[in-house]
């Protein structure tokens, strides 16, 4: 199975060939989501290629909901879905919703009728789908298919009426029953359902099919190049039929690409939603999940999204994208920009028995080393602070420079220290060092009298702000398994969330929600927007400082 990291797009020399032979004067996209979940990766992959398409060749983009579906559909995936395109940095020239054009579809499916082309079946779904044949054999007549025009055209009126029941009869194109492709084997075009609609109310009891809504839909926006996935692609032959045989002025063309995959991630919206149905996330923004909005909770920026869905390239080719790759974006969009600070999320004490009591100093930190346009802060030291647990060891193996008994490390921004004792509770576990310094060790004195090989990140103690740090990994082991029917839930990580108690610098006391930071060796983090408080912070860890992952160079 490969693994894509080519940035070719094959649709964007479409385009370009289009408009430079005079086939399209001015280029018309649509980013065209179901509001039935939240968007997630995949779906800003989609996102970016219709709306830079139209971006770079001067062109219009509508933001279009497919919502023909009001029993899945729900104002709430509506404003997520304009909140999370508008955090991408895109707008949209139109907005638009499939229930808008609700009554031309219902008198395009009346010139179908009148043509011959579309009756009313009055088989179950089960009936329907047993008749529709195999990939090696026909499929079987309905015995409503011989219906007259006009019959047909009372039958679909008195459905459009309410004077049927869900699922008692539905509207169906007539095409071929033979056809090699099954998807030509008269689809239902219009199903009955008795339900609220979120933009129509109860203005409609009958609804259309997404394959037949979908075209008319861009038919009327007069969209030029309509973009989707490859699983539509042996849809594209009823995609034509229906704006030919509904005789729609404008003819749209579409396009399919291969959607996004990438490993150790979730890309089913139905499996996502029963994720978050079943509590085992905390919602759609739930950290750990690839939606845009999780994503977005958890640090990532829409700078390194694009940029991801930019080098990940639109083909036509199956592949698995390596998660590594969109965690070296972030990286690379955060080195310059995040405020580089320590922070302690495992925290042991360090008495500096030689510090004077009662004293506390200010000592001047660089704010990112790469970017010396930030400045620099001061931060507190005094004689007690607190260092990682990990950063000591009472027996340390070879090559361990970190603290241990008689062993001499430099404190980051600040001094030496020497850990003379390890302070042990009733249970032989380390509590308390106790350390001494070197006063002429201050970093920045210009001391060169000797060197040490470690250096470890601190808090001072007294100043220390309280904070909780939440470290994630991916969601799910394995579901590659699943049985349709919510298997995959059987193979969630326990481990995907390890929540620590720990302590950040004072100045990060007021950090907003949003806000991203370099914590010395643990990775960049961002301040929680949804369960910081103003006395605890909470920090989501959005990627580790390193990677073995490169992008392969051109």
């Amino acid at each position: 199975m490969e693994t894509k990291t080519s940035s070719s797009n094959f649709i964007k020399h479409i385009v370009a060939e289009d408009l430079a032979s005079g086939n399209t004067k001015e280029v018309v996209t649509r980013f065209p989501p179901e509001p039935n979940g939240y968007l997630h990766i995949g779906h800003a992959k989609s996102i970016c290629l219709n709306f830079e398409l139209a971006d770079e060749f001067k062109g219009r983009t509508n933001l279009r909901f497919d919502d023909t579906n009001p029993v899945k559909e729900d104002v709430e995936y509506v404003e997520s879905i304009k909140r999370d395109v508008a955090w991408l940095g895109f707008e949209w020239d139109g907005l638009f919703f499939a229930s808008d054009y609700f009554g031309e579809m219902y008198e395009r499916a009346l010139v179908l009728i009148r043509k011959g082309l579309a009756y009313v079946d009055d088989q179950t779904a089960d009936q329907i789908r047993e008749t529709r044949g195999t990939l090696t054999e026909p499929g079987k007549e309905s015995p409503s298919r011989g219906r007259s025009a006009i019959e047909n055209e009372d039958l679909f009126r008195r459905m459009k009426d309410g004077e049927f029941k869900d699922g008692e009869k539905v509207l169906r194109a007539k095409i071929d029953m033979a056809s090699p492709n099954v998807n030509m084997r008269d689809p239902v075009i219009y199903r009955i359902v008795h339900a609220h609609h979120h933009n129509t109310g109860d203005q409609w009891c009958i609804y259309p099919m997404y394959a037949f809504a979908h075209p008319l839909e861009d038919a009327i926006e007069g969209v030029t190049h309509s973009i989707c996935t490859l699983e539509f692609e042996d849809q594209r032959p009823f995609y034509d039929w229906v704006v030919r045989e509904c005789e729609m002025p404008w003819v749209p063309r579409q396009y399919e690409f291969a959607r996004l995959n990438m490993t150790n991630t979730v890309m089913s919206k139905r499996k996502l939603k029963l994720l978050v149905d079943e509590k085992a996330v905390d919602g759609w923004d739930d950290p750990r999940m690839p939606t845009i909005s999780g994503l977005r909770r958890k640090g990532y920026t829409p700078e390194a999204i694009r940029a991801f869905c930019r080098e990940i390239g639109v083909t036509k080719s199956y592949g698995i994208v390596d998660e590594r790759m969109l965690e070296h974006f972030i990286r690379e969009d955060l080195k310059l920009k995040a405020l580089r600070t320590m922070a302690v999320i495992s925290p042991l004490k360090v008495v500096i028995t030689n510090y004077p009591e009662g004293q506390t100093e200010w000592l001047e930190a660089e704010n990112n080393s790469e970017n010396p346009e930030m400045g620099n802060r001061q931060i507190p030291f005094s004689r007690e602070i607190y260092i990682e647990q990990d950063d000591f060891m009472e027996n340390p193996p070879a090559k361990y420079f970190r603290l241990f008994p008689g062993n001499e490390v430099r404190l980051k921004h600040a001094y030496f220290i020497k850990c003379e004792e390890a302070i042990k509770d009733s249970d032989g576990n380390v509590i308390e060092l106790r350390c001494t310094y070197d006063p002429e060790t201050k970093s920045g004195s210009g001391f060169t009298g000797r060197k040490v090989k470690g250096t470890i990140h601190w808090v001072e103690a007294s100043n220390a702000v309280p904070a909780e740090f939440r470290l994630y990994e991916p969601l799910i082991n394995d579901d590659s398994e699943d049985d349709g029917n919510g298997s995959f839930l059987q193979h969630l990580n326990p481990n995907s969330l390890e929540t620590l108690q720990g302590f950040v610098e004072p100045a990060m006391k007021e950090a907003p929600g949003g806000e991203k930071f370099q914590f010395f060796r643990h990775g960049y983090f961002n301040v929680d927007p949804k369960d910081t408080t103003p006395d605890k912070p909470v920090f989501n860890r959005i990627v580790s400082l390193k990677s073995s992952f490169d992008i392969p160079k051109a």
